[in-house]
């Protein structure tokens, strides 16, 4: 496969399409971050406005990637992905020609939906790479396209000064971005590669059968147990969309009565969802039995879920604070602190792949996830030891080390995705992919209030804001060493994950190449 990967014909021409999609929609995802200062200026906002539209940026990923899922496995990964890339020119639009506040948050809210775009790719992947060397293929799929939110901080500052034609600002004698048109001209990019990706690829090889569950409301589980199991996990999906809900009325977005009609309508929303799932399974409430061979385990789904909170959710929330970490810790200026912080996100280009790789050749998937995540866990706690007494390349190699580990750990558990259910392949990415903005979101929620917390409510002292690092590391880390003990004890092999073919891909060959033998 190595060797193939430079060339664009037949199915590296479908992953190449593909993964520059999940680039784009990632690229549009994180375009406000690099020109956040500008729009603060110009619309005058304060530090907790700006907050407030980052907490936007995320707001809707987590459903959307639920529901993505659902129309992934009924109308297929080219239409999804078209849409969604067109949609994406709308919220651009509207927050670029945005002229207060609200604007900016509805509008980033809408946006937020565009973050779903990963977990189309994988069922897409899936489709035309088997089982022996998906780990590889979703790994690049994932960490290529994952380096769209570089991508666009390295780019957008540059282009935005470009179109302000050298611009500055009276005041501070900065360079002025145009970040209206940076904004409005990622989406329209997005929105044109839609139409190209739509009729240059397809959903599948020629003489395969794109597998569609019955009914797509919901996820379809395979006993009653699991469909319990089911509803339990659907839980957090609501609980931190309700905590988003309170950090938006905490930084004064609204007051207590919005925020109880908000819970209220989240609570409705999980109503909803089970009410799907249970017109999906409801045969099998009724006494339905799926023979042996078309069962599948949703506690593996669940680990997987888990894995993604720790490896997924916190890249996240570490992306998030390792700048202020660095610059706070070495004394540094903001931008060798911001570069620094950099190199976490840079590994993607080589660890996710390399996580799918190893998953590819070491010859247990499980046993790769297992011991990729317990090297996350002690990468992390070891970070917790990091202090200024430390000499800095150390930290920073122990820094990309832990990285590498986060990263892989992602590769491999998108290595196992498409194995579990062929059918619910898309459903099942979406509810993993979900589970990593909920790792995100609360890992970041513990970390901005750790230093309350160790402070006793008084003064946030430069030690406190060190402990408070410390624990949220250390805090990381032993969750990470938990999930790898359930990885390495209760997380199954799937079947099949080194063959040539796909789960009910066997009869279709037969049928496809039996009439050309018997001529």
């Amino acid at each position: 496969m190595l060797g193939e990967l430079l060339s664009f014909r037949g199915r590296y021409k479908i992953l190449h399409m593909t993964w520059f999609a999940f680039f784009l929609s990632f690229f549009v995802w994180f375009n406000l971050a690099p020109l956040a200062t500008q729009v603060k200026a110009d619309f005058g906002l304060e530090v907790s406005q700006i907050r407030t539209l980052a907490i936007c940026n995320v707001a809707l990923t987590v459903p959307a990637r639920i529901i993505i899922g659902m129309l992934l496995d009924r109308f297929g990964p080219r239409i999804t992905y078209t849409l969604l890339l067109i949609y994406a020119a709308i919220p651009c639009i509207a927050f670029a020609s945005a002229q207060n506040f609200t604007q900016l948050v509805i509008s980033r809210l809408a946006l937020s939906i565009v973050g779903a775009g990963f977990v189309i790719g994988i069922r897409m992947v899936a489709e035309w790479f088997p089982p022996k060397e998906i780990g590889l293929a979703e790994g690049i799929y994932g960490g290529w396209g994952n380096f769209g939110s570089a991508g666009a901080a390295l780019t957008l500052p540059t282009i935005g000064a470009w179109l302000a034609f050298g611009a500055l600002n009276p005041a501070t004698g900065e360079a002025l971005l145009n970040w209206r048109f940076c904004i409005a001209g990622s989406g329209i990019i997005a929105a044109l590669y839609g139409i190209l990706y739509f009729f240059n690829v397809q959903d599948h090889p020629p003489g395969k059968v794109y597998q569609k569950p019955k009914n797509a409301r919901g996820l379809e589980v395979t006993s009653v147990r699991d469909f319990w199991f089911l509803m339990l996990m659907n839980l957090p999906l609501t609980g931190v969309l309700m905590l988003l809900g309170w950090r938006l009325k905490k930084v004064g977005l609204y007051g207590d009565n919005i925020l109880f009609l908000v819970w209220a309508g989240l609570a409705a929303l999980y109503l909803f969802q089970a009410y799907n799932c249970w017109i999906v399974n409801k045969d099998l409430l009724s006494g339905k039995k799926y023979p042996a061979k078309d069962r599948y385990n949703f506690s593996q789904v669940a680990i997987l879920e888990l894995t993604y909170v720790v490896n997924f959710g916190s890249e996240l929330a570490v992306v998030s604070m390792l700048p202020a970490f660095f610059e706070g810790t070495f004394a540094l200026n903001k931008t060798l602190a911001g570069a620094i912080a950099a190199s976490y996100a840079f590994m993607n280009l080589v660890s996710r792949p390399g996580g799918g790789f190893i998953s590819d050749r070491l010859g247990s998937r499980k046993n790769t996830m297992a011991i990729l995540t317990a090297c996350m866990g002690i990468g992390y706690m070891m970070m917790g030891t990091v202090g200024s007494g430390w000499w800095l390349p150390l930290a920073i190699l122990l820094t990309m080390a832990c990285s590498f580990f986060v990263q892989a750990g992602e590769g491999s558990t998108f290595a196992i995705v498409p194995l579990v259910k062929r059918r619910v392949t898309g459903q099942i990415a979406g509810n993993v992919g979900a589970y990593g903005n909920v790792g995100a979101v609360a890992y970041l929620t513990i970390f901005s209030l750790l230093p309350e917390w160790l402070s006793g409510g008084g003064e946030q002292t430069t030690a406190v804001i060190a402990q408070s690092n410390k624990v949220f590391f250390q805090m990381m880390g032993i969750a990470a060493l938990i999930v790898a003990f359930l990885c390495w004890f209760v997380l199954k092999e799937p079947e099949g994950s080194f063959s040539d073919h796909h789960e009910g891909e066997d009869e279709l060959q037969q049928i496809v190449i039996e009439p050309k033998s018997l001529t």
